[in-house]
């Protein structure tokens, strides 16, 4: 055979190198690199945590006061009372002071000026659930009747955009979900209330956890555990890696409409260790791992008195304001924001924005992406 020039065995090097640079680099995609994968959001709702507990920890006035309903004063003051503001908001939330207070963003501390409120004029979940989802209030939605909600959500919009489409799904502890998000329409997965699990990676734990929810004593009947969601949702996004994840938490806001303090900052803590252990798996995941972003909200506020704290509606001073965190690789960690003004309506457009849709462009009376929170794509537009 003729003897190859070296120009010529150059040429056929850089071929090859080329070639198998294609194939390994398709192997990796299909493989779910983060390297070469899609950015993913964590949405999580907490019913009803006021921002005074988030940004103050636990309220002295209800651990001593009668009006608080605490039935072991000195247990309770052991386990969550400390001398200052910031010790006291560590020991109730570590999760969120230690992590995503350092590498994230908070809004809502109206002790630093900074204000989170909503927009809807009900003050309670239906309302606040579907402004959080779909990015505007909406005048006809006067109760919590399961009554499905008119209005698309951003998770069926995202559902329905191409890359993203259809890994969507909610796993909530309140049963009217399925309408809030409407099931009818947007044909998501949502698993909601005391409906069985069905998806977990054993068979026997299931079936454990399906076992208990028949077994144990219902404190209410729309409202599961939140132990059971979040199984739920942490095996959902062991199996089926979606885009995006919705994961709503319920149980603060039923103790404190029960009067019982104690139990309403054991319920805190515990959403706090559930949020933790879904972002740590998340991010032992090569799908999500460095890739994800994680929004923390509440649906309302409540009162801020003694005798008010335990509920919320229009009439209750506070019950409109409330809180937002903000986690991920892209948006910048300037911790608690001071001196600004956001709205439950911009959750919606930025859970989008972080998976590089433009929600706020395609419904136009939905709220901007939070200010300076994301910034992913192109920067974050003002509130509307």
């Amino acid at each position: 055979m003729p003897t190859q020039t070296k120009s010529y065995r150059q040429l056929r090097f850089i071929f090859l190198m080329a070639t198998l640079n294609l194939m390994v680099g398709a192997t990796t995609a299909a493989e779910g690199d983060p390297s070469a994968a899609r950015h993913n959001v964590i949405l999580v709702t907490i019913d009803g945590l006021r921002w005074q507990d988030v940004f103050r920890g636990a309220d002295e006035r209800l651990l001593s006061h009668p009006d608080g309903g605490v039935k072991e004063t000195e247990a309770t003051r052991e386990a969550y009372w400390r001398d200052t503001a910031t010790q006291r908001r560590a020991t109730l939330m570590p999760f969120l002071w230690r992590e995503v207070a350092i590498k994230g963003q908070l809004f809502g501390n109206r002790d630093r000026n900074s204000k989170a409120r909503v927009l809807n004029d009900q003050h309670f979940s239906y309302p606040g659930y579907s402004e959080i989802l779909c990015g505007y209030p909406d005048p006809r939605i006067t109760s919590n009747d399961k009554i499905f909600n008119p209005n698309i959500t951003v998770l069926e919009w995202l559902a329905r955009r191409p890359g993203i489409g259809p890994n969507v799904a909610a796993f909530c502890s309140w049963d009217v979900f399925p309408y809030i998000i409407n099931i009818q329409r947007s044909g998501l997965p949502v698993n909601a209330g005391w409906t069985p699990i069905d998806i977990a990676h054993d068979a026997s734990e299931l079936a454990a956890y399906n076992r208990l929810m028949t077994q144990l004593p219902r404190m209410w009947s729309s409202v599961r555990y939140d132990a059971f969601t979040a199984f739920a949702a942490k095996e959902y996004l062991r199996a089926k890696q979606p885009r995006l994840l919705y994961m709503s938490l319920g149980e603060p806001d039923d103790w404190a409409h029960a009067q019982r303090y104690d139990l309403y900052l054991d319920s805190i803590l515990t959403c706090d260790r559930i949020i933790e252990d879904l972002w740590q798996f998340a991010q032992s995941l090569p799908q999500y791992r460095d890739n994800t972003s994680l929004i923390i909200t509440v649906d309302h506020g409540r009162g801020d008195v003694a005798d008010q704290w335990t509920s919320h509606k229009i009439s209750i001073p506070g019950s409109d304001q409330i809180w937002i965190a903000a986690l991920g690789p892209n948006i910048p960690a300037s911790g608690e924001r001071t001196d600004v003004e956001v709205t439950q309506s911009q959750v919606a457009a930025t859970v989008a924005h972080l998976l590089g849709e433009d929600y706020a462009a395609a419904v136009p009376e939905a709220g901007r992406p939070l200010p300076l929170a994301v910034d992913v794509h192109e920067p974050a537009t003002s509130a509307r």
